[in-house]
């Protein structure tokens, strides 16, 4: 709340820095004889100088991401802008100063201020990420209410029910099991969901729940082949990011028409380097007819794109291609 402050009042911190800059020679020599010896317009022409330098770091060399690079540069303007200020300084008091008594004095100068517009910068950015945190959890949120969604709409959750009624009727020993899993899979939305992050056996596990229920379902018509590599268990990620991806596979493959359709999906982990790719067979006239509802519940393409973009800005690549009659999602993840 603080900082919110802060931000709202910067524009109001400038201008009462700027006016301390301007009136503080007149405000320290107030009272004394003679005042201050120089006039409104020296002032006023230092004071245009140490703004420029404030607001070209603040606007411009501050945000770079890679700031070395661009150091060289600024020491070159560094540079013209102390020679320009020592010759308009001269229009004032001709002769005053020594030139590198002067570049080391403006460059001190400047250094003083880049580093008081440094931390106003840094707070400023840290204040954005916090939003930045607010915004994630204020779309992980949507995430679960749509991840909710996908699991209780009537093409998963009633069909689901129907097979393990009708197991139930045959006295299929598997129906225990697939009733354990529908829980399972309800638990891990409602519980492990409502985390920021959880360990990736975790969510592979929720996978797994979810392709075993799909797999019963589907029986015939879909072979999953599913290849899992992990170098470490315990190496964090923010829950229900992959699923939205293996439920669309399942999706669009139940509607084709025919049997012995294969599922590709792969995950391995070395390094902190997450690899996910997923492959399903897709026809687009058959695409065309599913029904809307379907087609737009469930946690949704788009929707974990946001929230890979807030979570992994710099650290993801995602690429899904349509070709040959396959779908092809490639997720590569830096966690």
């Amino acid at each position: 709340m603080k900082k919110q402050k802060l931000i709202h009042l910067e524009p109001y911190i400038h201008i009462f820095l700027w006016c301390m800059v301007l009136f503080y020679p007149y405000i320290k020599y107030m009272g004394k004889e003679n005042g201050y010896a120089m006039s409104f317009g020296h002032e006023l022409n230092s004071l245009f100088f140490k703004i420029t330098i404030s607001y070209l770091l603040y606007f411009w060399f501050f945000p770079l991401k890679n700031k070395l690079k661009y150091l060289p540069l600024v020491f070159g303007i560094f540079s013209i802008n102390i020679l320009t200020y020592y010759y308009t300084d001269n229009l004032f008091h001709p002769g005053h100063d020594e030139y590198w008594t002067h570049f080391t004095s403006s460059a001190l100068t400047y250094t003083a201020f880049g580093i008081v517009f440094y931390v106003i910068y840094a707070l400023k950015k840290e204040y954005y990420s916090e939003l930045k945190i607010n915004q994630l959890e204020k779309e992980k949120r949507i995430s679960e209410i749509n991840a909710l969604k996908a699991n209780i709409n009537p093409h998963f959750l009633f069909n689901t029910l129907n097979m393990i009624y009708a197991n139930a009727i045959k006295k299929d020993e598997k129906t225990a099991d697939l009733i354990l899993k529908l829980s399972d899979n309800f638990r891990y939305l409602f519980h492990e969901g409502q985390h920021q992050f959880v360990p990736i056996y975790k969510d592979i596990e929720h996978l797994k729940s979810y392709i075993a229920l799909q797999k019963e379902r589907l029986t015939k018509k879909v072979f999953v082949n599913f290849e899992e590599n992990i170098d470490t268990n315990s190496q964090q990620i923010s829950p229900l990011l992959l699923i939205s991806f293996v439920e669309n596979a399942f999706k669009y493959t139940s509607i084709l028409k025919g049997e012995n359709y294969t599922i590709n999906i792969t995950i391995r982990l070395k390094n902190n380097e997450l690899y996910f790719y997923c492959e399903n067979p897709y026809a687009l006239k058959a695409s065309e007819n599913i029904d809307t509802n379907w087609k737009e519940s469930g946690i949704g393409i788009s929707s974990t794109k946001a929230r890979l973009n807030i979570l992994y800005p710099k650290g993801h690549s995602l690429s899904i291609i349509e070709k040959n009659s396959l779908f092809m999602v490639t997720l590569n993840i830096s966690l």
